[in-house]
């Protein structure tokens, strides 16, 4: 389409740790061979691809674009879990802590983690990052790979419907295309149009919310 930017954003293949449904902030954990094999492959061109640079996002993207080489950023990493890396609710559900971060995701901080606002503001300089080097470069498509949180944040923040940061589903190996008219996009406007990014089909794993 003529004027427009697309910027779709893929979530990493289902990991081990998402199995287990623990918290996978910035420890990493490897993808399941099952899930390897049930990636599909996205039935798009994207003229540049970001991503974090955890190692579950690098494998993620090896295998959905071998034909492009990601720009690393660790602004796209998931939120910080601190010391509830790699643990699980029952691990978990007696700490006070916890407890009061379940009540209060928005405001609670994560014991030597990070708190949403921390998050967010790093996860912003992130997509300012994205779209100065788009600009740069004069291209109208670029893809994102990154973790469920980071996802939820912009879609909350530019899809044309309104929703919390909860509501979104975001399945493992699977993501958003995010469209705006130009001029719309250059001021930071909520996009046109969303929908699911276009991948030739295979049947694709789910997992935590977390990661």
């Amino acid at each position: 389409m003529d004027d427009t930017v697309v910027i779709a954003l893929f979530r990493h293949g289902l990991t081990e740790g998402n199995k287990r449904h623990a918290y996978l902030g910035w420890t990493d954990s490897p993808l399941c061979p099952d899930a390897k094999r049930k990636l599909g492959k996205p039935d798009a061109r994207y003229s540049m691809l970001f991503s974090s640079n955890l190692g579950r996002c690098l494998e993620t993207s090896r295998l959905l674009f071998p034909q492009l080489h990601p720009q690393l950023m660790s602004e796209l990493r998931e939120m910080h879990f601190g010391e509830w890396e790699g643990k699980v609710f029952e691990e978990l559900k007696e700490d006070p802590h916890y407890q009061k971060w379940l009540s209060e995701p928005f405001t609670a901080k994560v014991p030597g983690g990070e708190s949403f606002s921390d998050f967010a503001l790093r996860v912003e300089m992130g997509w300012n990052e994205i779209t100065r080097k788009i600009k740069e470069k004069k291209i109208a498509t670029a893809a994102v790979m990154t973790h469920g949180g980071v996802i939820r944040y912009l879609l909350s923040k530019f899809s044309p419907e309104k929703k919390d940061y909860w509501d979104w589903k975001i399945d493992h190996g699977a993501g958003y295309e995010l469209v705006w008219e130009e001029d719309k996009w250059r001021r930071g406007e909520r996009c046109t149009l969303l929908q699911a990014a276009p991948i030739m089909e295979k049947q694709n794993g789910s997992g935590s919310n977390t990661g």
